[in-house]
């Protein structure tokens, strides 16, 4: 393995910024990454869901735990991500998961209100890559990039048009910045259907509880932050689970 692409060899010392992290996939990361005691920035829209968030996150004893309310298509929330970041020697990974749905339930695309599609791509495509080039400074060598997609970006799921297209962007802009830098890692990841609150909104009073639980993506995720796998699109759950205790 090449040094620029090595991980770190102590979760003691590693870091990870994680958007949308106050409930769903990104909170089930989070307690994973804490629970092997790692150094994290999360973020999430919502200032008290991400503050109880943090509350239970800080119960890992090796963990340390800092939490950011805001707008993730902020530049300025963006910013103080970046310095936070710096104060900590740089990150080891960058997990793109903050998204929204659009309208709920979700019109087809000739009645598609234009003003929140533009809200859809701001959140789901410019605020990851803004975030991105904010973190650039300070992406530690060999650094993961986690842009968290969905099979709505690779098929066309009538009423999915806005959400399924900012996914696309999202999954093509992934591919070419892997190109674009080889020397970090970069993956965008189908995490699968979950029971999560943005899939409740997807499929208003319907019972949703055939769905995984998002922790069931997790072990996916892990693999591709601690492991050395190529950049490319993954999906989670077809994964090997990292073995318990590796380190890349």
């Amino acid at each position: 393995m090449s040094e620029q692409t090595k991980a770190p060899t102590s979760s003691s010392n590693r870091v990870a910024l994680i958007t949308g992290a106050s409930r769903g996939l990104g909170f089930a990361l989070a307690q994973a990454l804490a629970d092997e005691g790692w150094t994290l920035l999360i973020d999430a829209r919502g200032a008290l869901a991400l503050k109880a968030a943090q509350q239970r996150l800080t119960q890992h004893p090796e963990a340390r735990i800092s939490a950011y309310a805001g707008d993730v298509a902020d530049p300025a929330h963006q910013q103080e991500m970046a310095r936070a970041a710096q104060s900590l020697g740089g990150i080891d990974a960058l997990v793109n998961n903050a998204s929204i749905l659009g309208p709920s339930p979700q019109p087809v695309l000739f009645d598609y209100p234009l003003a929140i599609l533009r809200q859809v791509f701001e959140v789901n495509l410019i605020a990851p890559l803004g975030l991105t080039q904010t973190m650039a400074p300070h992406l530690k060598p060999g650094a993961r990039i986690l842009n968290i997609t969905s099979d709505a970006g690779v098929e066309a799921y009538p009423g999915w048009g806005g959400y399924g297209a900012s996914k696309a962007a999202l999954e093509h802009l992934s591919h070419i910045l892997a190109a674009e830098r080889p020397d970090l890692r970069v993956y965008w990841v189908d995490p699968g259907d979950m029971r999560t609150d943005l899939q409740q909104q997807a499929f208003p009073g319907e019972d949703i509880s055939d769905r995984p639980l998002p922790e069931e993506s997790v072990p996916g995720l892990l693999t591709l932050i601690r492991g050395d796998l190529p950049s490319g699109r993954y999906k989670a759950r077809e994964l090997a689970p990292p073995a318990q205790g590796s380190d890349a």
